[in-house]
């Protein structure tokens, strides 16, 4: 049988980056790209039917286990088994209470049902300490840390959606957030451009930026770097 884990605890550990894999509606590249990037797979629920068919080996399985199909299970050792039978959270936030790595790359998170995107968007808040990259569509979306340099090039498109009230400071930014406080029933930060490589600061872990896809090593290179700055993580 598959070992049945308390709510928090941390199933694995990596000084490297992990890719994480849920059984949403990746697009073709999402896996690979995010595995050149992050080696190690972990699948949640239905990510373990869509990892195997790609041929990834999965270094831990995680969920409730009620999308998994038995031929997958079949082919997962009971030691890379980790049932969480709570149903009081989404997959996706069991993959981030989970594993302990210095930054996560997350597909299978988006596309589909568009309560499940949401979902996935507030379990980012929800872990504010973890660093993780969520590949959806065009786009790679991330909670913003209290400082970031961003690779961004002149014309790139860089949305900041407040998910509660915030301040922040920009600098390489058409219209810089200075002096302004975004809300979710206020004003926004979508659909501003860079005019070259950016700086973001905000003061609390509340605000999600969206960059085009094609910057997601770059970033993952900024958030990775041994000063970048980081949010503590929640208290229980």
């Amino acid at each position: 049988m598959p070992c049945n884990v308390s709510f928090n605890v941390n199933i694995v550990a990596s000084r490297s980056p992990v890719t994480v894999i849920g059984g949403g509606q990746p697009g073709p590249n999402d896996l690979n790209e995010a595995l050149q990037l992050a080696p190690m797979c972990v699948a949640v629920d239905g990510g373990a039917n869509l990892a195997r068919d790609a041929g990834v080996e999965i270094a831990a399985l995680v969920g409730d286990f009620d999308s998994v199909t038995p031929e997958t299970l079949s082919q997962i050792p009971l030691a890379r088994q980790f049932k969480l039978a709570e149903q009081e959270t989404t997959d996706f936030d069991k993959a981030l209470r989970s594993v302990a790595a210095p930054l996560i790359l997350a597909v299978g998170f988006s596309g589909g049902r568009v309560d499940h995107q949401l979902a996935a968007l507030s379990s980012l808040a929800r872990h504010p300490h973890q660093r993780c990259l969520l590949i959806a569509g065009e786009q790679v979306i991330f909670l913003a840390p209290p400082r970031l340099d961003l690779p961004t090039r002149a014309g790139d498109v860089v949305s900041i959606y407040p998910l509660a009230a915030v301040h922040g400071e920009s600098s390489g930014l058409e219209w810089p957030l200075d002096g302004l406080e975004l809300s979710p029933l206020g004003r926004l930060g979508t659909s501003n451009r860079a005019t070259g490589p950016a700086t973001l600061r905000v003061d609390r872990p509340a605000a999600l930026v969206m960059v085009p896809r094609v910057l997601i090593p770059q970033v993952a290179q900024s958030l990775l770097q041994p000063d970048a700055a980081a949010w503590p993580a929640p208290s229980e």
